[in-house]
């Protein structure tokens, strides 16, 4: 009889996958390798734009508030201020220079999502994948090109969330002294971190990983974070709140109100509509796999986050510090499918992140000239747009309209302050509507030789009318028309012409006033504007 050939066995549809290669210790490698090469491509993209155009209206105000350095500001905890301070410090006043740390910040947050990826139990594609879909995610790549408490705030949350995991993988609450000190720290950047912790603590406590609340160490853990936040804690305490009623007026007269349902689609905006199928894999990932079920407290803890700030009336950005642990977790997720279809999705959502993260980059990050994005901005449906404030109706998204016109504004203050009397100039006060106004004088003003601003915005409003009589002022922007009204005399001046800025700051107008009604002191509470 003819032999029968023998049949080698092929592995069934069940076994196919991307293995996971494990080391001898059990935990998947770390791909630091091609993490540190994501983490620097980040931070070329972040410098492509990072002078094409101007400063940010906020971090001409965080500037101005690093020459006030203090444990708190109005509208702020002091960590900003401090950054601020050092930067201009160690590296020099240039745009450059400002930036610089956030760029890092957004870097540091790319490697180490890749680093929770891993914690979860991804192997090197989850680790990859779930860094280069966070790099990509336009959010993440607008509030790392400038300075802003936006910036380091996922850094923060990231961190508390690696630690937590670590506390839940090895079954032991000795790291709550770390989450402690780096919440304590996040406090001082931003005291929505307060609510990151709450919801790690109530995630843990509403799954079967309650048991590393240890009384003992959770308490050390929030001793640390307090004595950490207790300066900032001491400093509202002592100025009546302020910050309750900066959040109290944003709601009531600035933030863009709306729906539920359109929150929740500024989401999936915000982080690149292709990249849906990667967080919202981490959810359910975190609820219903087997291997996430240890780690089923952050997906408790992100809707928790969620539901506060859609019930709070919270800006559509608030939520988006949580979402990289979701990215590792769907990373994770993605990557343990084993089934040719699941393999055949993962080969196609991965291009479509990339690719449409790639077209997304100019909305985010100022790469091309201002003329050329108005172009390519045309290209992309309406509601594309986000509005998270009333005014915010200019032509450009409402990142880059407040990156614009504030060196001219300088120039032209310097020229109207040239054109008084000399005798005018020792006792005539800048007084600039907002903070944006303010920071700009603050900023271009030294070079031209302008004195420093005043202000009734914010924390402005704190550092007083100086030594100024009301004798004479030059009174520029934002409710300008009504503040001349306390001035026997006032004259308009000059209009400093903006087309691409915000609204109120597309034609400011620049009077300039004498003989105050009152002495200026005793005018100033009339200037007080806390938004």
């Amino acid at each position: 009889m003819q032999a029968i050939p023998s049949i080698t066995a092929q592995p069934s549809v069940a076994q196919v996958s991307w293995p996971v290669r494990l080391p001898p210790s059990g935990r998947p490698a770390l791909a630091a390798g091609g993490l540190a090469c994501l983490a620097a491509l980040k931070i070329l993209i972040q410098f492509a734009g990072i002078t094409r155009y101007g400063f940010f209206r906020d971090e001409l105000y965080y500037m101005a508030c690093g020459q006030h350095l203090a444990w708190g500001y109005v509208d702020q905890p002091p960590l900003i201020a401090a950054i601020a301070w050092l930067e201009r410090h160690l590296f020099g006043d240039s745009i450059v220079s400002i930036r610089l740390l956030a760029v890092l910040a957004g870097a540091a947050v790319v490697f180490l999502t890749g680093v929770v990826a891993r914690e979860l139990g991804g192997g090197r594609f989850a680790q990859l994948f779930a860094a280069g879909a966070i790099l990509l995610a336009p959010a993440y790549l607008a509030f790392d090109s400038f300075l802003s408490m936006n910036a380091f705030e996922p850094l923060f949350w990231l961190l508390c969330a690696w630690i937590a995991v670590r506390m839940v993988k090895g079954g032991s609450p000795k790291l709550w002294p770390a989450f402690g000190a780096i919440s304590g720290l996040g406090l001082e950047n931003k005291h929505t971190t307060a609510l990151l912790v709450f919801a790690i603590v109530a995630g843990l406590l509403l799954t079967r990983e309650r048991s590393i609340l240890a009384w003992k160490w959770l308490s050390i853990g929030g001793l640390v974070a307090l004595a950490l936040f207790m300066p900032n804690l001491v400093w509202e305490a002592r100025h009546g709140w302020p910050q309750i009623e900066v959040v109290r007026n944003a709601q009531n007269l600035k933030n863009q109100p709306i729906g539920i349902w359109r929150f929740l689609g500024e989401q999936i905006l915000l982080l690149n509509p292709f990249a849906l199928p990667v967080w919202g894999a981490g959810l359910l990932w975190c609820f219903l796999a087997r291997e996430g079920r240890r780690f089923r407290f952050l997906g408790w803890s992100f809707l928790i986050v969620l539901g506060v700030f859609i019930l709070g009336n919270g800006k559509t950005y608030y939520p988006l510090p949580d979402y990289p642990v979701l990215f590792a977790a769907g990373a994770v997720a993605w990557e343990s499918g084993t089934s040719v279809l699941s393999i055949r999705a993962r080969r196609a959502v991965v291009p479509l992140v990339v690719i449409s993260g790639l077209l997304i980059v100019p909305w985010a990050v100022p790469v091309m000239p201002v003329e050329a994005f108005l172009g390519y901005e045309n290209f992309f449906p309406t509601f594309f747009r986000i509005r998270t404030e009333r005014d915010a109706t200019a032509e450009l998204h409402q990142l880059y309209a407040d990156m614009f016109g504030w060196d001219e504004l300088a120039r032209t203050v310097d020229r109207v302050y040239g054109a008084l009397p000399p005798e005018d100039r020792g006792d005539c006060a800048i007084f600039a509507g907002n903070y944006g106004e303010a920071g700009a004088i603050d900023y271009y003003g030294p070079g031209l030789g302008l004195p420093r601003a005043i202000s009734g915005h914010n924390s402005y409003f704190d550092w007083g009318p100086r030594s100024y009589s009301g004798r004479c002022m030059i009174i520029v922007g934002e409710r300008s028309a009504q503040y001349k009204e306390y001035f026997a005399s006032a004259s308009l001046v000059a209009t400093v012409p903006n087309p691409h800025g915000m609204p109120i700051e597309q034609n400011i107008p620049i009077y300039v006033c004498r003989k105050s009604l009152e002495p200026l002191p005793k005018l100033w509470p009339h200037f007080r504007m806390i938004i």
